[in-house]
């Protein structure tokens, strides 16, 4: 897994009503994955990079959610099991993942606070 600064702008969700369905649907899958003790969940960012051509063929658009840990981060090992337990968990919900492509959405990843952010691939 890859680890990239988060200093990228805001874009949107297309599509208000599949936006709100896909939120919500989101929302609660994320807040379900770990115990409220633990990891909260703070929510998501959808991010459209403009500087990227449409036509390249690297990633241009991606959902970023985004957890903040109760204390201080974990291990190495730790903080990677909790990313492929958030990625796994969104893998597995297909109609979330076909909303998400079909929403031109290239790639998911993880963020754990501010600095960086996990790439589900």
């Amino acid at each position: 897994m890859r680890i990239r600064t988060l200093t990228l702008s805001w874009a949107l969700l297309s599509g208000a009503t599949s936006s709100y369905a896909q939120a919500g649907n989101l929302d609660v899958l994320m807040q379900q994955v770990f115990p409220s003790t633990e990891v909260t969940y703070i929510g998501y960012e959808s991010i459209e990079r403009e500087d990227i051509p449409a036509s390249a063929d690297v990633d241009r658009k991606y959902l970023v959610v985004d957890f903040r840990f109760k204390g201080s981060l974990p291990s190495t090992e730790k903080l990677q099991a909790k990313v492929h337990q958030v990625c796994m968990t969104m893998f597995k919900d297909q109609q979330l993942m076909r909303s998400l492509s079909d929403s031109g959405y290239d790639m998911v990843s993880v963020a754990f606070d501010r600095q960086s952010q996990f790439d589900c691939l």
